[in-house]
């Protein structure tokens, strides 16, 4: 079985090995978005399974089972599938049903397959960290904390304590799932938490729909987030103490100037 990030989406930001997969696999899963993104690349042989949103249990069901039954399968994830994606679901269906997980890259894994066993390749794909950060400079060259704004899965109290840590500490904070139709406060508590502990013009990278068609990058102050055009599409990068706004670009320092002359 394998679990991969097609990344943004297009082919020119997949990896080769994913790409490889992606045409050689009997059936592919995915959320139907998904699936859209990386019709170029499949043909009409392939069995598609796709649905909507909020059917990730039953895809990753559906592509578990696909594989017991001997027939080749991807499970698609946008960016990279252990990153808030589909690899940790996979791996916690295993765990809660008893079947055997063996990593494709084991030498000897002949050995240890069984009826009720799964051979998984986790295949990485450029994340929504990563393709924002690119297309905003360099806010990353620091530490920095991710934080998933969704309180589906974890409760809000224990994203507000994240949040404030992160902020205390001064990392870079990322911000994934900041806002849906339906949950619209907590971007604004974040600003709130945040701003208790940073400058209110710190630069803020708001990046909606990475590399894909309908991209939009701006760097705004962290006064202003809250007015900001925000989405589930969308990656918010909160600076730290000493990032700062250099052109059209968003740049965390790491130090070097501090260490060596970078004089030409």
């Amino acid at each position: 079985m394998y679990v991969i990030g097609i990344g943004p989406g297009h082919k020119d930001h997949l990896s080769h090995r994913a790409a490889h997969i992606l045409t050689t696999v009997d059936t592919i899963v995915g959320y139907s978005v998904y699936i859209d993104l990386i019709c170029p690349i499949i043909s009409d042989r392939q069995t598609i399974i796709s649905s909507g949103m909020k059917k990730e249990r039953e895809r990753a069901n559906a592509a578990i089972q696909t594989v017991l039954n001997g027939t080749s399968c991807a499970l698609i994830s946008s960016g990279d599938p252990g990153v808030y994606a589909m690899a940790g679901l996979v791996f916690e269906i295993c765990i809660e049903n008893n079947i055997q997980v063996v990593a494709d890259h084991t030498e000897k894994k002949e050995k240890h397959i069984s009826q009720k066993s799964l051979c998984v390749e986790v295949i990485s794909g450029i994340p929504a960290i990563c393709s924002g950060a690119s297309l905003l400079g360099a806010p990353l060259m620091h530490d920095f904390a991710a934080i998933s704004l969704s309180d589906l899965m974890t409760p809000w109290d224990t994203i507000e304590s994240r949040i404030e840590a992160a902020a205390k500490a001064d990392f870079v904070i990322v911000l994934y799932n900041p806002k849906s139709k339906k949950r619209t406060s907590n971007i604004l508590r974040a600003q709130q938490i945040i701003m208790d502990y940073r400058n209110e013009n710190t630069p803020v990278g708001i990046v909606r729909s990475a590399m894909r068609e309908n991209q939009k990058v701006c760097i705004i102050p962290l006064k202003n987030l809250h007015t900001a055009p925000i989405d589930m599409q969308t990656t918010v990068f909160i600076g730290n103490s000493h990032t700062k706004i250099f052109g059209d670009f968003m740049v965390t320092p790491r130090g070097y100037s501090d260490k060596y002359n970078l004089a030409l």
